[in-house]
């Protein structure tokens, strides 16, 4: 199957709405992280996502016409939430045990420690 604008425009890409500071002119930043440089801005939310749309459209347009990758968003129905991971028994009991402190169950600590460490990562990545 050939993938058309249509196709791509119909993906839910994750965006990021930034608030642009009063003394920069005030307005809102739209960008789609995963299509690099595929940003807009506006000077309200709803007009800053108006426009992200016809800069995704041009994007996508641009490198469709020159045959470049297009990064398409995950499918977050093809994951469960769930897996099981093996870890040595002292480790085990340090995170059982700061959990207990944190007041957490120890699913939610180690979620919770993974999401950090994840943000961490992103954060880096997007530097």
């Amino acid at each position: 199957m050939k993938k058309t604008l249509e196709y791509y425009m119909n993906l839910k890409y994750p965006t990021q709405i930034t608030e642009i500071d009063i003394k920069d002119g005030g307005g809102f930043l739209v960008e789609i992280p995963l299509l690099k440089g595929c940003v807009s801005d506006g000077e309200t939310i709803a007009e800053a996502l108006g426009n992200i749309n016809e800069a995704k459209k041009e994007w996508l347009a641009y490198m469709l016409e020159n045959g470049l990758p297009i990064p398409e968003p995950l499918d977050v129905s093809k994951y469960s939430g769930k897996f099981v991971v093996r870890i040595p028994k002292s480790l085990h009991k340090t995170i059982s045990e700061q959990s207990k402190m944190e007041g957490l169950s120890l699913n939610q600590y180690v979620a919770n420690s993974l999401a950090f460490v994840a943000g961490q990562k992103q954060m880096a990545l997007s530097k």
